[in-house]
């Protein structure tokens, strides 16, 4: 099975770049910034609620408590805000009507319903295609967020458990080798 790419610097730019001038720009960015700086799996995205990022005082939260049910295999997770992301979160909410409801979902569809993973995914698919990244899915940036943690050093079992992984082996299947990085760890001898 063919995994999904690693996008680089220059494709995450051109993806925002689309982004920016298609419909719904603030909510697709939201959307692939979490899972490109927080490692997200879109099913877990697609189940976010506004009071899972967003304190009752309307600052982020330093991290995101998953529920089992919000998962893959039904285990509780916690997902760790970074300070970019908390920056793209905040961004965010000034597009969100005035007071929200906190059970909101945080990322809504065009006809203002919670997105089904799948549709999302398709969301994702579609704004990769447009881009012009078009073997890119919505796995890419889970797979960029863990990889680029691996290239700059990360251990792999906080990789693990930033990704809400069981056994390390399925994290390492995650890292993208290429030339660069072999060369560059010979470089260190």
């Amino acid at each position: 099975m063919k995994q999904a790419p690693v996008l680089t610097e220059r494709d995450m730019k051109r993806v925002l770049q689309h982004v920016a001038r298609g419909s719904f720009p603030a909510r697709n960015r939201c959307a692939l910034m979490l899972s490109w700086l927080a490692g997200m799996r879109v099913a877990e995205i697609a189940a976010l609620k506004l009071s899972d990022v967003y304190a009752p005082d309307g600052t982020i939260r330093a991290e995101i408590q998953l529920a089992p049910e919000q998962t893959k295999g039904s285990s509780a997770r916690t997902v760790l805000i970074s300070t970019q992301l908390r920056s793209e979160l905040e961004a965010y909410i000034k597009t969100l009507p005035a007071s929200p409801a906190p059970d909101r979902p945080l990322i809504v569809s065009k006809t203002g319903k919670r997105f089904s993973a799948n549709g999302l995914c398709q969301v994702m698919l579609h704004i990769y295609d447009a881009a012009g990244l078009d073997r890119a899915t919505s796995h890419s940036g889970r797979r960029t967020f863990i990889t680029t943690l691996a290239h700059k050093g990360v251990n792999v079992r906080v990789l693990a458990a930033l990704a809400g992984h069981r056994h390390i082996g399925t994290t390492q299947r995650y890292i993208d080798l290429n030339e660069n990085v072999l060369r560059a760890a010979v470089e260190m001898i």
